[in-house]
Protein backbone atom coordinates (compact mmCIF):
# COMPACT_ATOMS: atom_id res chain seq x y z
CA UNK A 1 0.00 0.00 0.00
CA UNK A 2 1.28 3.32 -0.83
CA UNK A 3 1.96 6.19 1.87
CA UNK A 4 -1.06 8.83 0.04
CA UNK A 5 -3.02 5.60 -0.59
CA UNK A 6 -2.99 4.53 3.30
CA UNK A 7 -2.88 7.95 3.92
CA UNK A 8 -6.25 8.13 2.42
CA UNK A 9 -7.49 5.55 3.67
CA UNK A 10 -6.97 6.50 7.61
CA UNK A 11 -8.72 9.67 6.54
CA UNK A 12 -11.72 8.06 5.55
CA UNK A 13 -11.67 5.89 8.76
CA UNK A 14 -11.41 9.01 10.88
CA UNK A 15 -14.31 10.84 8.60
CA UNK A 16 -16.49 8.18 9.45
CA UNK A 17 -16.22 7.73 13.08
CA UNK A 18 -16.64 11.46 13.49
CA UNK A 19 -19.89 11.00 11.26
CA UNK A 20 -21.45 7.75 13.59
CA UNK A 21 -20.43 10.22 16.50
CA UNK A 22 -22.14 12.82 15.58
CA UNK A 23 -25.00 10.85 14.80
CA UNK A 24 -25.49 9.27 17.81
CA UNK A 25 -25.18 12.42 19.45
CA UNK A 26 -28.49 13.36 17.70
CA UNK A 27 -29.82 10.40 18.52
CA UNK A 28 -29.66 11.11 21.97
CA UNK A 29 -31.01 14.26 21.53
CA UNK A 30 -33.52 14.33 18.62
CA UNK A 31 -34.36 10.13 18.54
CA UNK A 32 -33.73 8.01 15.45
CA UNK A 33 -36.65 8.91 13.92
CA UNK A 34 -35.67 12.91 13.10
CA UNK A 35 -31.65 11.45 12.23
CA UNK A 36 -31.01 13.75 9.00
CA UNK A 37 -28.12 13.30 6.91
CA UNK A 38 -27.91 17.43 6.84
CA UNK A 39 -27.85 18.04 10.18
CA UNK A 40 -24.90 15.51 10.80
CA UNK A 41 -22.95 17.62 8.01
CA UNK A 42 -23.96 20.67 8.95
CA UNK A 43 -22.42 20.02 12.64
CA UNK A 44 -19.65 18.59 10.66
CA UNK A 45 -18.64 21.61 9.18
CA UNK A 46 -19.06 19.59 5.71
CA UNK A 47 -21.22 19.90 2.78
CA UNK A 48 -24.08 17.12 2.42
CA UNK A 49 -22.34 16.07 -0.75
CA UNK A 50 -19.08 14.84 0.59
CA UNK A 51 -21.10 13.32 3.44
CA UNK A 52 -23.00 11.26 1.24
CA UNK A 53 -19.91 9.64 -0.52
CA UNK A 54 -19.88 7.74 2.96
CA UNK A 55 -23.36 7.29 3.16
CA UNK A 56 -25.66 7.10 0.70
CA UNK A 57 -28.08 7.77 2.87
CA UNK A 58 -29.95 8.22 6.23
CA UNK A 59 -30.86 4.60 5.92
CA UNK A 60 -27.51 3.69 5.40
CA UNK A 61 -26.14 5.56 8.32
CA UNK A 62 -28.64 3.85 10.19
CA UNK A 63 -27.86 0.82 9.57
CA UNK A 64 -23.98 1.14 10.35
CA UNK A 65 -25.05 2.49 13.51
CA UNK A 66 -27.58 -0.71 14.50
CA UNK A 67 -24.44 -2.59 13.85
CA UNK A 68 -21.72 -1.05 15.83
CA UNK A 69 -24.34 -1.03 18.64
CA UNK A 70 -25.29 -4.74 18.20
CA UNK A 71 -21.79 -5.77 17.98
CA UNK A 72 -20.56 -3.27 21.12
CA UNK A 73 -23.64 -5.66 22.84
CA UNK A 74 -22.32 -8.85 21.83
CA UNK A 75 -18.88 -7.61 22.55
CA UNK A 76 -19.82 -7.20 26.26
CA UNK A 77 -21.74 -9.56 26.79
CA UNK A 78 -19.00 -12.05 25.51
CA UNK A 79 -16.43 -10.50 27.68
CA UNK A 80 -18.67 -11.06 30.37
CA UNK A 81 -19.24 -14.93 29.60
CA UNK A 82 -15.65 -15.35 29.34
CA UNK A 83 -14.61 -14.06 32.03
CA UNK A 84 -17.23 -16.51 34.00
CA UNK A 85 -15.96 -19.84 31.85
CA UNK A 86 -15.31 -21.50 34.47
CA UNK A 87 -18.44 -21.40 35.70
CA UNK A 88 -21.72 -23.16 35.74
CA UNK A 89 -24.17 -22.94 33.12
CA UNK A 90 -26.88 -21.16 35.58
CA UNK A 91 -24.04 -18.85 36.45
CA UNK A 92 -22.69 -17.75 32.63
CA UNK A 93 -26.42 -17.30 31.92
CA UNK A 94 -26.37 -14.65 34.83
CA UNK A 95 -23.25 -12.90 33.95
CA UNK A 96 -24.65 -12.62 30.28
CA UNK A 97 -27.78 -11.50 31.65
CA UNK A 98 -26.20 -8.43 33.22
CA UNK A 99 -23.58 -7.70 30.92
CA UNK A 100 -27.23 -6.77 28.45
CA UNK A 101 -28.19 -4.98 31.08
CA UNK A 102 -25.04 -2.75 32.39
CA UNK A 103 -24.48 -2.05 28.71
CA UNK A 104 -27.81 -1.11 28.25
CA UNK A 105 -27.71 1.40 30.84
CA UNK A 106 -24.43 2.93 30.00
CA UNK A 107 -25.54 3.41 26.39
CA UNK A 108 -29.60 4.08 27.07
CA UNK A 109 -29.68 5.70 23.54
CA UNK A 110 -28.18 2.96 21.30
CA UNK A 111 -30.26 0.54 22.78
CA UNK A 112 -33.10 2.12 22.26
CA UNK A 113 -31.85 2.05 18.51
CA UNK A 114 -31.90 -1.51 18.29
CA UNK A 115 -34.65 -2.49 20.91
CA UNK A 116 -36.79 0.05 21.07
CA UNK A 117 -39.59 1.67 18.93
CA UNK A 118 -39.07 0.86 15.20
CA UNK A 119 -38.07 3.85 13.12
CA UNK A 120 -40.82 4.83 10.44
CA UNK A 121 -39.82 4.41 6.61
CA UNK A 122 -36.99 2.33 8.01
CA UNK A 123 -36.44 -1.48 7.24
CA UNK A 124 -33.02 -3.29 8.95
CA UNK A 125 -31.29 -5.44 5.75
CA UNK A 126 -29.79 -8.72 6.30
CA UNK A 127 -26.24 -7.21 7.08
CA UNK A 128 -27.57 -6.47 10.58
CA UNK A 129 -28.39 -9.92 11.44
CA UNK A 130 -24.56 -11.47 12.70
CA UNK A 131 -24.25 -9.14 14.82
CA UNK A 132 -28.16 -8.68 16.07
CA UNK A 133 -27.49 -12.89 16.90
CA UNK A 134 -24.57 -12.72 19.37
CA UNK A 135 -26.27 -12.50 22.87
CA UNK A 136 -28.69 -15.16 21.27
CA UNK A 137 -25.95 -17.59 20.37
CA UNK A 138 -24.28 -16.98 23.91
CA UNK A 139 -27.25 -18.27 25.66
CA UNK A 140 -27.95 -21.08 23.34
CA UNK A 141 -24.19 -22.07 23.57
CA UNK A 142 -24.31 -21.91 27.28
CA UNK A 143 -27.68 -24.00 26.92
CA UNK A 144 -26.18 -26.70 24.50
CA UNK A 145 -23.21 -26.76 27.41
CA UNK A 146 -25.46 -27.65 29.96
CA UNK A 147 -27.25 -30.47 28.03
CA UNK A 148 -24.22 -31.99 27.00
CA UNK A 149 -22.58 -31.75 30.28
CA UNK A 150 -24.55 -31.81 33.40
CA UNK A 151 -27.65 -32.04 31.92
CA UNK A 152 -30.76 -29.71 31.70
CA UNK A 153 -34.38 -29.60 33.02
CA UNK A 154 -37.04 -30.25 30.18
CA UNK A 155 -39.42 -27.53 29.94
CA UNK A 156 -42.59 -27.96 29.35
CA UNK A 157 -44.77 -28.04 26.10
CA UNK A 158 -48.49 -27.59 25.42
CA UNK A 159 -49.46 -30.22 22.48
CA UNK A 160 -50.64 -27.50 19.84
CA UNK A 161 -46.95 -25.76 20.15
CA UNK A 162 -44.99 -29.08 19.38
CA UNK A 163 -45.04 -28.27 15.63
CA UNK A 164 -43.86 -24.68 15.63
CA UNK A 165 -41.67 -25.99 18.43
CA UNK A 166 -40.11 -28.32 16.02
CA UNK A 167 -39.75 -25.87 13.53
CA UNK A 168 -37.96 -23.64 15.92
CA UNK A 169 -35.47 -26.30 16.84
CA UNK A 170 -35.18 -27.29 12.93
CA UNK A 171 -34.20 -23.88 12.17
CA UNK A 172 -32.00 -22.38 15.65
CA UNK A 173 -31.10 -25.65 17.11
CA UNK A 174 -31.33 -29.22 15.78
CA UNK A 175 -29.42 -30.46 18.52
CA UNK A 176 -31.23 -29.17 21.50
CA UNK A 177 -34.68 -30.40 22.24
CA UNK A 178 -38.01 -28.29 20.56
CA UNK A 179 -38.82 -27.79 24.55
CA UNK A 180 -35.75 -26.16 25.30
CA UNK A 181 -35.78 -24.42 22.17
CA UNK A 182 -38.82 -22.76 22.90
CA UNK A 183 -37.59 -21.55 26.19
CA UNK A 184 -34.94 -19.88 25.08
CA UNK A 185 -36.55 -18.03 22.52
CA UNK A 186 -39.05 -16.87 25.21
CA UNK A 187 -36.32 -15.89 27.52
CA UNK A 188 -34.50 -13.68 24.87
CA UNK A 189 -37.42 -11.44 24.35
CA UNK A 190 -38.39 -11.76 28.12
CA UNK A 191 -34.44 -10.31 28.87
CA UNK A 192 -34.85 -7.40 26.86
CA UNK A 193 -38.69 -6.51 28.05
CA UNK A 194 -37.09 -6.35 31.58
CA UNK A 195 -34.07 -4.49 30.58
CA UNK A 196 -37.00 -2.26 28.30
CA UNK A 197 -39.08 -1.74 31.33
CA UNK A 198 -36.04 -0.27 33.20
CA UNK A 199 -34.94 1.96 30.39
CA UNK A 200 -38.17 2.90 29.45
CA UNK A 201 -39.70 4.39 32.84
CA UNK A 202 -42.24 1.25 33.06
CA UNK A 203 -41.08 0.63 36.55
CA UNK A 204 -40.85 3.68 38.00
CA UNK A 205 -42.70 3.71 41.33
CA UNK A 206 -43.11 0.12 40.81
CA UNK A 207 -39.79 -1.56 41.72
CA UNK A 208 -36.87 -0.10 43.68
CA UNK A 209 -34.37 -2.34 43.79
CA UNK A 210 -33.65 -2.54 40.36
CA UNK A 211 -30.58 -4.46 40.42
CA UNK A 212 -31.72 -7.60 42.80
CA UNK A 213 -35.38 -7.77 41.13
CA UNK A 214 -33.19 -8.07 37.67
CA UNK A 215 -31.06 -10.99 39.28
CA UNK A 216 -33.97 -12.57 40.51
CA UNK A 217 -35.63 -12.25 37.73
CA UNK A 218 -32.62 -13.37 35.14
CA UNK A 219 -32.52 -16.36 37.59
CA UNK A 220 -36.10 -17.17 36.60
CA UNK A 221 -34.98 -16.55 32.61
CA UNK A 222 -32.22 -19.25 33.23
CA UNK A 223 -34.61 -21.95 35.43
CA UNK A 224 -37.58 -21.67 33.07
CA UNK A 225 -35.10 -23.15 30.09
CA UNK A 226 -33.79 -25.60 32.19
CA UNK A 227 -31.06 -24.28 34.05
CA UNK A 228 -30.69 -25.46 37.33
CA UNK A 229 -28.33 -24.78 40.00
CA UNK A 230 -26.06 -27.87 41.30
CA UNK A 231 -27.64 -28.89 44.19
CA UNK A 232 -25.22 -29.87 47.28
CA UNK A 233 -25.00 -33.55 48.35
CA UNK A 234 -25.62 -34.08 51.84
CA UNK A 235 -22.17 -35.64 53.31
CA UNK A 236 -22.63 -39.36 54.68
CA UNK A 237 -21.32 -39.60 58.48
CA UNK A 238 -18.38 -41.91 58.86
CA UNK A 239 -19.70 -44.66 61.22
CA UNK A 240 -18.16 -43.95 64.87
CA UNK A 241 -15.92 -46.23 66.78
CA UNK A 242 -18.77 -46.98 69.12
CA UNK A 243 -21.76 -47.49 65.86
CA UNK A 244 -22.61 -51.47 65.11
Amino acid sequence: MSTAHGARARARIEVTAAIKDEARRQLAAEGAARLSLRAVARELGMVSSALYRYFPSRDDLLTALIIDAYDSLGASAEAAHDAAADAGPPQRWLAVCEAVRGWALQRPHEYALIYGSPVPGYTAPETTVPAASRVGLLFFGIVRDAYRGPGLAKPSLPADLRPEAERMAADLAPDLPPETVTALVAAWAQLFGLVGFELFGQFHRVVEDREAFFRHAAGQLAHGVGLVYPQRRPVAKSPGPHND
